[in-house]
């Protein structure tokens, strides 16, 4: 005997569905209707009510060819069953739904195109041996993502032999470097940032023995900020060793960046949270989430499907399949509501007031409040986004740490971070705070007591450099 926990299909279902995202779950939508023809988006008040699709199943039909209807609709279902249904379509699209089908094709987003894909096409024009081709374009794809290369040509001569009949020599990897670069960056496939930067003041025709200097010698000094000992190795002033830096800022660290595409991640909130008449209204996004319903010309057929003939088990099967998924979305929008409402009674303050008004919150609290179990509000605001009136932030946001003040008030961490970002932006640039001083800040104007390396690893999470590299000469 044993005792386990068994989740059935639909279970399943609905656990995926309330994880979904807006986006994603208007494309589990769309993917539906086409799979399922008895799923369809429901009509909104004042639409064509002499449409086939609103006809009342329960009203009789005395037309004449009523028998034709129910041959056609029957045909219908065996097209479905062919072109959606689980065994193999065979049929190919042609007239309406082809041309459909070849607009979605043709709508699709396309992939960003990457940096060798970038990089090939600048140099297809180049007037090259096949031999030189072929060199090139493993040189290209022997790139990492920033364009740098980080294998020695003579290890890259050798794997480029093996798919050549002659061997390659180190001089022609050279020639192909030098031909790649002339058509497209001149620190493309340099080996590290030092050689990087020193190619592009060859390009630039900058003659500045001290900025070559600091790149060949002092970068760890430059990225730790150590100024007063660049000086003192170079016997330079400050002030030159700072004009130094500012050229070396002009120069291009990521030669790869310019090539290739990125994808823009677009943010579609789920949960909008607006203020009307001095209170706080939480609602869902429903615009991309249709009313869906199920539809009744295909109910009066499973009536007239005479009995034996497979007809009414299809149907049930689908009918039931269509419920399923109408109540999955259904519960994943009440689920989604009950629980955004939760977070922002909890987090009104942050509504009238912005991060520093941010409660400490913890997923069991909502999860108490609304009668689910804690791994429904996990998944429920996994992915998810709400749009405020403080801007557009992930839900799992609202949920945060705190620490006790003096007073005995909690604080979030959220909340703690953006008040050492305020400290580090008010401070003095040329005696920046320590880690130790902005904990003593934190506690003495804020009465938050917490150690130094909580500080140091709050700062480091902010991104914010050490005193010693954001202090200025």
């Amino acid at each position: 005997m044993e005792q386990r926990l068994v989740q059935s299909p639909q279970m399943i279902q609905a656990m995926q569905i309330l994880q979904l995202s807006a986006l994603d779950l208007q494309e589990r939508i769309e993917q539906e209707l086409i799979e399922n023809p008895f799923l369809e988006v429901s009509e909104p008040d004042g639409a064509d009510k002499d449409a086939p699709e609103a006809e009342d199943p329960r009203r009789k039909d005395a037309e004449a060819g009523e028998s034709d209807g129910l041959e056609n609709m029957l045909d219908e279902l065996e097209r479905y069953e062919r072109d959606f249904g689980d065994g193999p379509r065979t049929r190919i699209a042609s007239g309406e739904d082809g041309d459909k089908k070849y607009e979605a094709m043709q709508n699709a987003q396309a992939l960003p195109e990457t940096l060798p894909e970038a990089l090939l096409r600048q140099i297809a024009l180049l007037n090259s041996s096949e031999r030189e081709r072929a060199i090139l374009e493993y040189l290209i794809w022997s790139l990492d993502a920033r364009g740098y290369l980080h294998t020695t040509y003579e290890i890259l001569a050798n794997e480029v032999s093996r798919d050549l009949p002659e061997p390659v020599s180190v001089d022609e990897i050279e020639l192909a470097i030098a031909r790649l670069r002339s058509v497209t960056h001149a620190a493309i496939a340099a080996r590290d940032l030092r050689e990087c930067l020193l190619l592009q003041l060859d390009e630039r025709g900058i003659d500045q023995p001290l900025v070559r200097s600091l790149i060949s010698e002092h970068l760890g000094d430059i990225e730790s900020n150590r100024l007063p000992r660049i000086a003192k190795a170079t016997g330079r002033s400050i002030e030159d060793i700072k004009a130094g830096i500012e050229s070396i800022r002009t120069l291009d660290p990521i030669p790869g960046a310019e090539y290739g595409e990125s994808v823009t991640t677009v943010i579609t909130p789920d949960v909008i949270v607006e203020e009307i008449d001095g209170e706080y209204v939480v609602r869902l996004d429903r615009e991309r989430t249709p009313d869906l319903t199920v539809s009744p010309i295909y109910r009066k057929m499973l009536q007239q499907a005479e009995r034996g003939d497979g007809v009414r088990e299809w149907v049930k099967k689908r009918l039931e399949t269509a419920r399923w998924f109408i109540d999955a979305v259904q519960q994943r929008q009440s689920t989604l509501q009950r629980i955004a409402e939760a977070v922002f009674v909890h987090q009104r303050d942050f509504l009238d007031r912005g991060v520093s008004g941010l409660r400490p919150l913890r997923m069991q609290e909502v999860a108490d409040e609304v009668g689910v179990h804690i791994s429904t509000v996990s998944r429920g605001v996994s992915g998810k986004y709400a749009q405020t009136s403080r801007g557009i932030f992930p839900l799992k946001f609202f949920f945060t740490g705190g620490t006790a003040k003096a007073t005995g008030e909690v604080t979030s961490q959220i909340s703690i971070k953006e008040r050492i970002r305020e400290l580090v932006q008010d401070e003095d640039s040329k005696k920046p705070l320590s880690d130790d001083q902005l904990a003593a800040k934190l506690e003495e104007s804020d009465g938050i007591k917490i150690a130094r390396r909580t500080v140091t690893k709050y700062r480091k999470a902010l991104g914010i450099a050490s005193s010693s590299q954001r202090r200025t000469y």
